[in-house]
C-alpha cells in the first residue's frame, strides 16, 4: 500500500508538505499543491484517517447501536442520525445488538477500542451494567428511544404512555369494550409504558383493568405476532380489538387472522405502533401510532455532536420527549358502532 513517504518522494517534497496539502492546503503554494495532488492521484494514495484522528485526539465517527435492524423503525432512526452526522462532516458506524446484552457489551468494547467520537444507543441490557462499564472510557453517549433515569446523559424518547392512550382510546371510540394487548417482553420499558397508557384510557372510559387482556411474546417480530394471533384465536370470550406493541407484531397477528378467515376490522379491529412503511401497505391498511423515528435519530445525533464539538464545555444534558400521533386506517374502521341504547340493553 502506498504511504505518505512514497507521495513525498515522487513529488520531490517533504512528508510535512504532503501532510499540509492534505490537512492545511492554505499553507502550501498552489504550484506545489497541484503537483502533490497529481502524485496522490497517480499513486492512489489514501490517508490513514485513524492515525490522523489519534493525533488530533478525537474521531470523526459516531457509533449507533440499535436493538433490531430488522425492524424498519430503527432503519428510520439510523437515517435521521446519519443525516445529522453527514451535515456535521461526520460518519456513522451502525451496529445491531439484536436485543442481546452480551452483544451490546462486545460492541461497546469495540467502540472504546476505536475511540469513536460518541455513541447513540438503545440499550439491550436493562440493568445498565454495560453502560456503567463503558463510562470509564470517557466517551459520551446519548440514549435513543429510552428515557434516562437521571441527568447523567442526554436522551431522546417518545411518550409511550400517551401512545398507549391514543391506541386504546381510538378502539374505545369505535365501540370496543373488550381489548387485548399483544406485547413483547415486559422488561422493555416501551412495552410496559404502552400498556400503562392503554389502561389509563380504559379507566377514563369507566372500564376496569380486566377489560384489557394481555398476550406477552418473547420477541417483537412478525413471527411472534403470528404466534400471538393463534393464541388470541383460542381465547374464550375473544376480545373484539387488538392493540399491538409494534407494527411487526400487528402484521403477524393480521396474518394469523387472515389465515383463520377472521375479517379485520368487521370481526376484530387491530392497531399497531411505530407506523412503519409496511403498515400502510398491508392487505388491510394498519391503523398505527406513529413515532417520529427519523426526527428521533436526528435529534439524538445533534445532541451528541453538540456534546463533542467545539463548544462542548457549554453543553448541558437534555432529556427530550417527543409526542406520538395516531394514524387511522382500515384495520379499525368499518365496524358498526353500537348505539348507546343498544349497548345498555345488551348489558341489562
Amino acid at each position: 500500500m502506498m504511504g505518505i513517504k512514497d507521495v513525498a518522494r515522487q513529488a520531490g517534497v517533504s512528508v510535512g508538505t504532503v501532510s499540509n496539502v492534505i490537512n492545511r492546503p492554505d499553507m502550501v503554494s498552489e504550484q506545489t499543491r497541484v503537483r502533490v495532488l497529481e502524485v496522490i492521484d497517480q499513486l492512489g494514495y489514501v490517508r490513514s484517517e485513524s492515525a490522523r484522528q489519534l493525533r488530533a485526539g478525537h474521531s470523526r465517527i459516531i457509533a449507533l447501536l440499535v436493538l433490531d435492524m430488522a425492524n424498519p423503525f430503527f432503519v428510520d432512526v439510523a437515517s435521521g442520525a446519519e443525516r445529522a452526522a453527514r451535515e456535521a462532516g461526520l460518519g456513522v458506524m451502525l451496529c445491531n445488538s439484536a436485543g442481546s446484552a452480551t452483544e451490546e457489551a462486545e460492541y461497546l468494547g469495540l467502540f472504546a477500542e476505536h475511540r469513536v467520537r460518541g455513541v447513540l444507543v438503545t440499550p439491550a441490557d436493562t440493568t445498565g451494567r454495560n453502560l456503567d462499564s463503558f463510562r470509564r472510557h470517557d466517551i459520551p453517549f446519548v440514549f435513543v428511544d429510552r428515557v434516562v433515569p437521571s441527568a447523567s446523559a442526554c436522551s431522546v424518547s417518545v411518550d409511550d404512555i400517551a401512545g398507549g392512550r391514543l391506541a386504546a382510546g381510538h378502539l374505545l371510540d369505535q365501540g370496543h369494550r373488550r381489548l387485548v394487548y399483544v406485547s413483547g417482553p415486559m422488561h422493555l420499558t416501551q412495552c410496559r409504558d404502552r400498556r400503562t397508557g392503554a389502561l389509563e384510557a380504559l379507566a377514563a372510559a369507566g372500564l376496569p383493568p380486566e377489560a384489557l387482556s394481555h398476550i406477552e411474546t418473547d420477541r417483537l417480530d412478525v413471527g411472534a405476532g403470528r404466534d400471538a394471533g393463534a393464541r388470541l384465536l383460542g381465547m374464550a370470550g375473544r376480545p373484539t380489538a387488538v392493540f399491538c406493541a409494534n407494527d411487526l407484531l400487528a402484521l403477524g397477528v393480521l396474518q394469523a387472522l387472515y389465515a383463520a378467515g377472521v375479517a379485520v376490522p368487521q370481526e376484530l379491529a387491530l392497531v399497531g405502533y411505530d407506523d412503519i412503511e409496511f403498515a400502510a401497505a398491508a392487505a388491510v391498511p394498519l391503523t398505527s401510532v406513529r413515532q417520529p423515528a427519523h426526527r428521533m435519530g436526528r435529534t439524538a445525533a445533534e445532541l451528541l455532536i453538540a456534546e463533542t464539538g467545539d463548544h462542548a464545555d457549554e453543553h448541558r444534558h437534555q432529556q427530550i420527549v417527543l409526542q406520538p400521533e395516531l394514524v387511522v386506517r382500515g384495520s379499525t374502521l368499518g365496524r358498526q358502532r353500537p348505539a348507546a341504547g343498544a349497548a345498555d340493553a345488551a348489558s341489562a
